[in-house]
């Protein structure tokens, strides 16, 4: 018997694929706790419509973040830190403090963990920044530090 599967099932199938199982299987575990349904004409369909909705939604979603993209490496996020000499920082640039900004300054929320920051901004000065918005796209954003009067 031919089944869509709604969920995945280890070592049977996974989400959205259509295949090939025995009557028994299918009639007393797949359909019963509702991890397939019968692949006739209708279901069928209704799987293709889904998957054309996905790529369309992925698709939009892809290119909002190239926008976004663009929109943020046109600006440079302003934060303002204690210093010692040499322009050492008392503390460091995190971050959250970034994303904070972002949001505060500018109107954009970007989650923090997005922002690939391997160490904490220690010193005065532009630092680029790279953000992940989507797997396939990252933006820089600068970053200027300057001293807290």
């Amino acid at each position: 018997m031919k089944v869509i599967f709604l969920k995945d099932v280890k070592g049977k199938g996974k989400k959205g694929e259509v295949k090939n199982v025995s009557d028994g299987y299918a009639h007393n575990f797949l359909l019963k706790n509702g991890y397939a349904v019968e692949a006739t004409g209708g279901n069928v369909k209704v799987l293709e419509a889904q998957k054309n909705r996905e790529q369309k939604d992925a698709a939009a979603e892809l290119q909002a973040n190239k926008e976004l993209k663009a929109t943020l490496e046109e600006l440079t996020v302003e934060l303002t830190a204690k210093s010692g000499e040499g322009g050492r920082l008392f503390g460091s640039i995190t971050s959250k403090q970034i994303a904070e900004e972002l949001k505060k300054k500018h109107k954009i929320k970007v989650d923090k963990r997005k922002i690939e920051l391997n160490d904490a901004i220690r010193a005065l000065g532009y630092t680029n920044v790279p953000v992940k918005l989507h797997p396939e796209v990252t933006a820089t954003v600068k970053v200027h530090v300057t001293e807290q009067k």
